[in-house]
């Protein structure tokens, strides 16, 4: 048995500029992990807690007081702890901080712990993060890729109305070579549009080319893939962030300065959607409390991923009552919306359990933490969400996986 010695926060900057905090944790044994956790600019109203400051550095987002939580209280209660026993862990940092939403202590200073943990019980255990973590009924293989390559919403200077326009990928023989796929298709792509746009921003290494509409996005996206031989292995995804465009008082989503939708309207525009094209894929397609709108959504795109982000917010409890109400056939798992990988693969193995697929996603403020490569695999996902791959703190967890299909031997 290797028993915590100690644990150490400090605050360092995520992709986007932004702080966010790191955890060093080492062993008796002398075993030494660090853990960074990300942030996301689109946040749901139901996600753990993230502590900042609320001083005028960073415009009040620094991150400080949650790394002195880490060194201080969260270190005194994890010392002595074995090192191995991750449920404990992750119990004790949910007592400790004692609020539902993890507000004391901060979620992003007790995922920081709980990861390094895990990071740390793996390496006492002679063990890769994914085997490790591994549901014993699950055997270890690699998901597939969704990847975020044209980028619109309310956060984007392009003007598109839905939040991401995804490739998903399917039906290649390996990990590689649909790695291989993507990054020929983002390049591309990308050469497409700057010849038909000219210049325009990225965003998270997505292309936030001006588009005319969600159509015309999806036939350039369709139109690289069949240049490149691929028309048979990628469909298409949307991530449309309803809950940014949900107006509550008025009951209507606004999807332009003239346009606007109720929830049978958004449907309907979904279905013609899914008719005209390969979306096989919907992410987030209606407001975050609207579980009775999602089934609906479900009723009438059966062989359409629907997929549940801010619904459910990686949180065992709202996942229940999805199931309940058959919202979605899938779950987004962001771990540092639930705060503890404990809980985090209790949403994933929930949702297994009733045949729903597991897709695990970065945030767009991310780290060059590698976690969620190996918590993928860990939990049997069947697609993992980490964007166009042109950015390091996105191809750190490629790099992860094409080393995971590697050792594998797959």
């Amino acid at each position: 048995m290797d028993r915590i010695a100690a644990i150490k926060g400090r605050e360092i900057l995520n992709a986007k500029g932004r702080p966010t905090v790191e955890a060093q944790l080492i062993t008796e044994r002398g075993i030494r992990v660090t853990a960074s956790v990300p942030s996301g600019t689109s946040r749901g109203k139901y996600e753990a807690f993230e502590l900042y400051d609320g001083e005028p550095r960073h415009n009040g987002r620094g991150a400080r007081k949650a790394a002195e939580n880490i060194s201080t209280e969260i270190c005194r209660a994890l010392a002595g702890m074995d090192v191995a026993d991750q449920e404990a862990i992750d119990r004790t940092l949910c007592r400790l901080d004692g609020t539902p939403d993890k507000h004391r202590l901060g979620g992003n200073a007790l995922l920081a712990a709980s990861v390094a943990a895990a990071k740390a019980g793996a390496a006492s255990t002679n063990q890769p993060v994914y085997r490790y973590l591994g549901q014993k009924d699950i055997r270890p293989a690699l998901p597939d890729i969704l990847a975020t390559v044209i980028a619109g919403g309310v956060f984007s200077t392009s003007g598109m109305e839905f939040e991401d326009y995804m490739a998903v990928f399917h039906g290649f023989s390996s990990f590689p070579e649909e790695l291989d796929a993507l990054c020929e298709l983002r390049f591309s792509l990308e050469k497409a549009l700057r010849g038909r746009y000219g210049d325009f921003p990225e965003d998270g290494g997505a292309l936030a080319a001006p588009c005319a509409s969600s159509r015309e996005a999806f036939r350039w996206i369709l139109d690289t893939a069949e240049s490149l031989g691929y028309a048979g292995n990628v469909s298409l995804g949307l991530d449309v962030a309803a809950s940014e465009l949900w107006e509550p008082d008025r009951g209507v989503y606004r999807m332009g300065e003239d346009r606007c939708l109720s929830t049978s309207q958004m449907i309907s525009y979904y279905s013609g959607l899914c008719g005209e094209f390969p979306l096989t894929l919907i992410e987030d397609g209606l407001d975050q409390d609207d579980f009775n709108g999602f089934a609906e959504l479900s009723g009438a795109l059966p062989g359409v991923q629907i997929v549940g982000d801010d619904l459910f917010a990686t949180n065992p409890e709202r996942l229940r009552k999805g199931i309940e109400r058959r919202s979605a056939n899938a779950v987004l798992l962001k771990i540092n919306q639930i705060g503890t990988v404990t809980e985090a693969i209790k949403t994933a193995r929930t949702a297994s359990e009733n045949g729903m697929d597991v897709i695990v996603s970065l945030r767009s403020g991310e780290t060059a933490d590698d976690f969620i490569a190996d918590l993928a695999v860990a939990v049997g996902a069947r697609q993992i969400k980490l964007g166009s791959p042109v950015r390091m703190e996105r191809n750190v967890k490629y790099n992860r996986l094409l080393e995971i299909w590697q050792k594998l031997g797959m």
